[in-house]
């Protein structure tokens, strides 16, 4: 059994949480280590030693001493070693590298066109991380910037095989079908590539920073395009196929139901997405251009993009009313660039509560993703931190 696949239970004191709870300061120490997990101090002190060889922990001196000899102290390397993330939208990417704590040590956000496809788009991504790590002084200040780089993590805005790396079908991405991101990459760096679907980066990163003591939650990213990603048992839940959580294509009623990139009709992404508000306001004579301005609309105070806003809401509540009565998580949280539309919150929020059962929401936390734009290079480092230490 690999670590992304042991149950939550099993990893209790496993070397992924014994890096958290140092990275988090909430062991300095071996002693602590075990007393948090329950493990032996020689089970503890053998995981420690494995993480320190291949540069995860480090030692940092003695601490207080409570009647014995003064424990050493340990610590995740802020300086040098560093992993590479990529959060890939249709008109923008935020590019980052992080330190093996999961902090963002630089970070910046490029204008992209899809359309221009895989090569060229990836190409210049890969390009931007690497001089970021050319230009990180603590990488650098002893040579060693081109063995600083540990592993790129990626989010793609579609349909992802975990597995593979390939994308499949995706909707807004002309191009892009088939195309083995891995691969690619593979051929350009000499570090580990992992990629998965943006929404699913999104959850990873906004349930390590903020709710990492919960085992069940819903992230929604709701932008351009609208999708979601699973937190089952404390770990990212992809399903059979890296499916899970694609709420995009479920089938909200509605009269006349316009018609879907992927060729159906009625599907979420193209009621309640914020390409589906541009297209709306544009059927009904206002001149819009794209989500900022639909966004500018809501906040002047706009009745009719208000009143879309608000179908929006009831439309993403209404599909997530159903993943909460069947999957009963502890927190639905929104992200992207439509989490601040107060109307489509407030509506989505109201339809929760009408269509679920009472004990499904009686301790349910409905809010945004507190997280901020790193967020989704948040979520692309952990992964790669998670393969390092699985690797360790």
């Amino acid at each position: 059994m690999t670590i992304d696949e042991a149950p939550r239970d099993v990893l209790r004191g496993g070397p992924r949480e014994l890096l958290r709870w140092v990275a988090t300061g909430a062991a300095v120490s071996r002693a602590d280590l075990s007393r948090l997990s329950g493990l032996s101090p020689s089970t503890v002190s053998q995981r420690v030693e494995a993480l320190i060889s291949q540069g995860l922990l480090e030692e940092t001196g003695a601490g207080r001493s409570r009647g014995g000899r003064r424990p050493r102290q340990l610590a995740v390397p802020t300086g040098g070693a560093v992993v590479g993330a990529i959060d890939l939208g249709a008109h923008h990417a935020r590019v980052g590298t992080l330190d093996l704590s999961g902090r963002v040590v630089q970070a910046r956000t490029l204008p992209v066109r899809i359309e221009d496809g895989p090569e060229a788009v990836l190409g210049a991504l890969l390009a931007e991380v690497t001089t970021l790590v050319d230009g990180d002084p603590a990488a650098s200040a002893d040579g060693s910037a081109a063995d600083a780089l540990r592993g790129i993590g990626i989010g793609i805005p579609g349909p992802v095989q975990h597995s593979t790396g390939r994308i499949v079908s995706p909707s807004r991405m002309p191009g892009w079908n088939g195309f083995d991101v891995a691969a690619f990459c593979a051929g350009r760096v000499d570090v580990p590539v992992i990629v998965d679907n943006d929404a699913n980066l999104m959850a990873l990163g906004a349930h390590r920073t903020a709710h990492s003591e919960l085992d069940h939650a819903v992230y929604i990213k709701a932008g351009t395009g609208i999708g979601s990603g699973v937190i089952s048992s404390g770990r990212l839940h992809r399903g059979a196929q890296g499916s899970a959580g694609d709420i995009s294509h479920c089938r909200v009623v509605a009269d006349p139901a316009p018609p879907c990139t992927c060729g159906n009709a009625g599907c979420l992404e193209a009621v309640a997405s914020g390409a589906a508000l541009v297209t709306a306001l544009r059927g009904q004579g206002v001149q819009v251009s794209d989500l900022t301005g639909v966004i500018r609309l809501i906040d002047d105070g706009d009745r009719q993009a208000t009143a879309l806003a608000r179908q929006a809401g009831r439309a993403v509540g209404e599909i997530l009313a159903v993943v909460v009565n069947f999957f009963n998580p502890q927190v639905v949280a929104i992200g992207g660039r439509l989490a601040d539309c107060e109307p489509l919150l407030a509506s989505m929020r109201a339809t929760l509560y009408e269509r679920c059962l009472p004990l499904a929401t009686q301790t349910l936390l409905i809010e945004r993703v507190a997280a901020g734009q790193d967020v989704g290079i948040t979520g692309a480092a952990h992964l790669v931190i998670d393969h390092v230490v699985a690797a360790a």
